[in-house]
């Protein structure tokens, strides 16, 4: 195995109940941890995070805590690459667990592919055993809750080149390419980079047999702001990129749209009333179908009201933020005052 250094970058604010797992997993990895330099980034946490990452300091001098005032993914993302060694990149997520190959097969497909960015898939986990994180797990990596997003729900054998992936393995060259993470984008920043780097050329491949766990929200008020804030800043990156990054983010905006216009025409329009109803009747009859087969294959039929609910906030509070995203960045300009980067990203 080769003795190249290896920079990690873990975004972190208010993970006291995750970060531990995180780095664990990262130093019990089959990949030489002399051979890694581990930034963790924070920002400002207020919970017992930082305690726990000094005592990873003192005990391993690869770890290093990098404070990070703004708060925010790009931001952390920007810090850390200013501050890598390696020529190789690995963006983590704090609220994860890795397999112990991970790294190591990252780095092999990385040059094996002689790609640009690599990654693996998701292996969405509920935050705790309770019916309602239960369901926000089973309907975030479901393709009724997020579409054809291929790091959510991949179910092949062999890598292949796709448009985005979370938690890149990079090639440190790529950030000098095309420049670093764009900070006005709280969420999104993953999609907006690769859609670059794939506009200059860049090859991205989804490794399917490195399974990553990632702990999905635990109350439905958590996963709605989240949906809301991948919605809301999505007009922005079409915006930056000049086209859309993919055609799915606009199935939430259509539904939300038919809602609010549908309602509405209900009122004046004579007939409107049926086909608005006829719409409703056809979207929780889906509904209803695909919960009733995520809750049979999971052995609990308890879950279907939890996972109808669910995917219903997934596509209204997308939508919402969407529309409202078109508002403040493509008529208000709000991005060009600079405000949108002081949106914390919600956990």
């Amino acid at each position: 195995m080769s003795n190249e250094l290896i920079s990690i970058i873990i975004p972190c604010k208010n993970e006291e109940n995750y970060i531990a797992n995180t780095l664990d997993s990262i130093i019990e990895g089959d990949f030489p941890f002399e051979n890694l330099e581990v930034f963790v980034v924070d920002g400002m946490s207020d919970d017992n995070t930082q305690e726990i990452l000094e005592k990873y300091m003192q005990k391993y001098s690869q770890i290093h805590i990098i404070n990070n005032p703004q708060q925010t993914v790009p931001y952390a993302m920007n810090y850390g690459i200013e501050a890598a060694k390696g020529n190789t990149i690995i963006r983590l997520d704090a609220h994860s667990i890795y397999p112990k190959n991970y790294i190591a097969e990252l780095v092999k497909y990385l040059n094996k592919l002689d790609a640009d960015n690599v990654g693996g898939v998701w292996d969405t986990m509920p935050a705790n055993s309770s019916l309602e994180a239960q369901a926000i797990a089973y309907a975030s990596s479901h393709p009724f809750g997020i579409g054809n997003a291929q790091y959510r729900i991949s179910n092949k054998v062999e890598p292949y080149e796709v448009d985005t992936v979370p938690f890149g393995c990079y090639k440190k060259e790529v950030f000098e390419k095309i420049g670093l993470y764009d900070t006005d984008l709280t969420r999104n920043q993953d999609d907006e980079l690769n859609a670059r780097l794939l506009q200059n050329n860049g090859k991205i491949f989804l490794i399917p047999s490195l399974k990553i766990k990632y702990f999905a929200r635990d109350k439905f008020s958590k996963m709605f702001k989240m949906f809301y804030q991948y919605g809301y800043f999505k007009p922005l990156v079409n915006m930056k990129l000049l086209k859309p990054a993919t055609l799915r983010q606009f199935v939430p905006v259509v539904f939300v749209l038919f809602l609010l216009l549908g309602a509405l025409l209900s009122l004046f329009v004579s007939g409107a009333s049926y086909i608005f109803g006829a719409g409703l009747v056809f979207y929780f009859t889906v509904n209803m179908i695909v919960s009733f087969l995520i809750a049979k294959n999971q052995k609990n039929l308890m879950l279907i009201p939890y996972l109808m609910y669910t995917f219903f906030l997934i596509h209204l509070s997308y939508g919402l933020g969407y529309l409202m995203g078109i508002v403040d960045f493509m008529i208000l300009k709000k991005h060009m005052k600079k405000n949108s980067n002081k949106i914390k990203i919600s956990r």
